[in-house]
């Protein structure tokens, strides 16, 4: 994947990234995708499997060291500080798990190395340790790329429109629903939707992503959401033994709790790429491809941009997320250079939001909850964020 030097396209005029209300230009832009590629310097495009692995080896170590000091000194601590040891433990190695993640992320997007089969080896086992069937996520994840931003065919988090919105949403349309939505959004929606397709592109049939057959995959792929059931099912039956060994309990503190924070970290990052009032919906009268990934919104998640991933601040779940959207098989580690880049030619299509996580999430729940067409509007394929029930 190459691409040439800078290049001059007028910029759109900037936007004050101060002001995340201010809505995202929803017409077509006046650059196309090549011209963003030409503003990116080459070597962006270039994956080096050592670097690469180089964050498994980090996040790994870092992983072992939390593991030992827990396992090894956690237990001669007094009754009360041992009751609070193990919930920071959860936190800080679930942050840690969840740079493991966005490694296995960047496998399924091919952007681990040049070699397709060393990034589906890595990502199985990776992935399949924090008991997520990769192959399965890796085509659903492909699938909500190439529709980005589309109300028909995007694959998670797709926003309903009024007359969707079920009996009980104005029940939850208060803080205490709010609370209640955001809890149960963080703890069960990760499984939720890998089990039951919950918050994803409705199917005319039951759709799981532990279903070979189930409507999301199709006949060429089937064999390898077998495989990735099996990675799954291979840790599941090794934790199983664990437990037998050495308890209920101790799996569920050593492992269970750093594997809750990463499935919220994941959702709750998700969530906030695109989730925001100042973001379009298109319906098929009005999406293209370009305009849907543009639809997306760079946060900035303070000393944990350096967790996920590191010393880089380059990961391409939270700073650099629109670069990512253009450019996905690029590495996270080249992302933040290309966003600079790309940031005068995208003008005031680019989006960026630095409040902060927990105050944006509760401002998305409570302003983002279904989204329609302005009144007026001519363009009556771009939907906006609504909160008025």
């Amino acid at each position: 994947m190459g691409a040439g030097g800078n290049m001059s396209v007028r910029p759109a005029v900037k936007k004050s990234e101060s002001k995340p209300d201010n809505r995202v230009p929803s017409s077509k832009p006046p650059f196309t995708l090549s011209q963003l590629k030409k503003a990116i310097p080459p070597h962006c495009f270039q994956r080096s499997v050592l670097r690469s692995f180089s964050y498994v080896v980090y996040d790994l170590t870092i992983a072992y060291v939390l593991y030992y000091i827990a396992t090894t000194f956690f237990h001669l601590l007094p009754s009360p500080l041992s009751y609070l040891a193990w919930p920071i433990y959860g936190f800080v190695q679930g942050c840690v798990l969840t740079g493991v993640w966005v490694v296995a992320h960047e496998c399924g997007h091919h952007a681990f190395s040049d070699y397709q089969w060393l990034d589906d080896l890595v990502g199985l086992v990776l992935h399949s340790c924090l008991l997520v069937p990769y192959f399965s996520w890796k085509y659903s994840h492909r699938r909500h790329h190439s529709n980005t931003g589309s109300l028909e065919r995007d694959e998670v988090f797709v926003p309903k429109q009024k007359n969707q919105m079920p009996w009980f949403s104005k029940y939850l349309n208060n803080p205490l629903g709010r609370v209640i939505t955001l809890t149960v959004t963080l703890t069960l929606g990760w499984p939720l939707y890998l089990m039951f397709n919950v918050s994803g592109r409705p199917y005319d049939r039951f759709a799981s992503h532990y279903d070979p057959y189930g409507p999301i995959y199709t006949d060429r792929e089937r064999l390898q959401i077998y495989i990735s059931d099996a990675g799954v099912l291979a840790v599941t039956y090794g934790l199983y033994h664990l437990a037998a060994a050495k308890g209920l309990a101790w799996v569920l503190c050593v492992y269970g709790g750093p594997l809750l924070v990463v499935n919220a970290f994941l959702v709750l990052i998700t969530y906030l790429q695109h989730t925001h009032a100042s973001l379009p919906h298109y319906d098929s009268s009005e999406w293209d491809w370009l305009r849907g990934a543009l639809a997306t919104v760079d946060r900035d998640y303070g000393v944990l941009n350096k967790v996920f991933h590191h010393n880089s601040r380059s990961t391409p779940f939270v700073l650099t997320h629109v670069a990512h959207h253009l450019f996905s098989t690029m590495p996270h580690y080249h992302a933040m250079e290309a966003t600079k880049a790309i940031k005068p030619v995208l003008g005031d299509y680019y989006h960026f939001d630095g409040t902060s996580v927990y105050k944006a999430a509760w401002r998305e729940a409570k302003e983002c909850i279904y989204v329609e067409p302005d009144e007026g509007d001519q363009n009556k394929g771009v939907f906006w964020y609504k909160n008025k029930l």
